[in-house]
């Protein structure tokens, strides 16, 4: 089916370049953004009732630049001040030096993995004496506690941030011919915004195998899915459906 105006459940890129942006030039299409999903904080009440201390840990362990930013803005708010020789554990090295924007980065002892749980495997063997804290949203699994489970670490988490579905008229939602998702959440934010969605012919797209599986289960048609053989992102999907239906 024909897509000429296709709506991506993702903020509007902050500059002007951008492989969606040449895809709505190549094929005369039009291409918006629009988040389903936001990400905030909790309150510092709500952290107190949870019954976690911070500073009776000995190491913080950061899964997204997201926590990082809630758990220094949650600190700030409750007046916790961490000590210099707090150790940080990123997944990945994009997060940890993301930690350079709260602190002096060069003072502080950081290590990261590649960005899987199980790169911190090798690194948690190695610093089992430490007494770990996580700053978690209102949504994970439970590999984390499944590797510190596994040599038997002192370990506490805490939500500090959650998703939560972005409010949108239902009639912007249907006027597009395709909405593109990239996360079990934006559908919920779909479901929650139209309870008694219809797919109908309008087109659903989307990012990655969960999501995939998630849209499925809901009783919903997927129209085109990233990755595949023939594209392994997003933008270069939607280029090959639009040139093989919009002639």
């Amino acid at each position: 089916m024909k897509a000429s105006k296709i709506l991506v459940s993702q903020p509007k890129p902050a500059t002007g370049k951008s492989p969606y942006f040449d895809i709505a030039e190549k094929h005369n299409v039009q291409i918006d953004f629009c988040s389903f999903i936001k990400v905030e904080g909790v309150t510092a009440k709500e952290f107190r009732q949870q019954k976690v201390s911070i500073l009776d840990h000995t190491a913080i362990v950061f899964l997204s630049r997201h926590a990082i930013d809630h758990f220094f803005t949650l600190c700030k708010e409750l007046r916790v001040t961490i000590p210099d020789d707090m150790k940080y554990f990123c997944l990945s090295e994009t997060i940890s030096l993301y930690i350079q924007k709260y602190v002096q980065y060069r003072k502080r002892k950081v290590f990261f993995g590649n960005g899987h749980i199980q790169d911190l495997d090798p690194l948690f063997a190695k610093h089992k004496t430490e007494r770990y804290f996580v700053p978690a949203s209102n949504v994970h699994n439970n590999d984390l506690n499944q590797l510190f489970d596994k040599y038997g670490i002192q370990h506490s988490q805490a939500e500090m941030y959650r998703t939560v579905s972005t409010e949108i008229a239902p009639e912007y939602i249907k006027s597009y011919d395709m909405l593109i998702f990239f996360s079990p959440h934006g559908i919920d934010s779909l479901k929650k915004n139209i309870p008694d969605y219809t797919q109908g012919e309008q087109l659903i797209a989307c990012f990655g195998n969960v999501t995939a599986e998630y849209i499925k289960e809901h009783g919903l048609r997927l129209d085109l899915e990233a990755p595949s053989a023939a594209a392994t992102n997003m933008p270069a999907a939607l280029d090959a459906y639009l040139t093989a239906n919009n002639k």
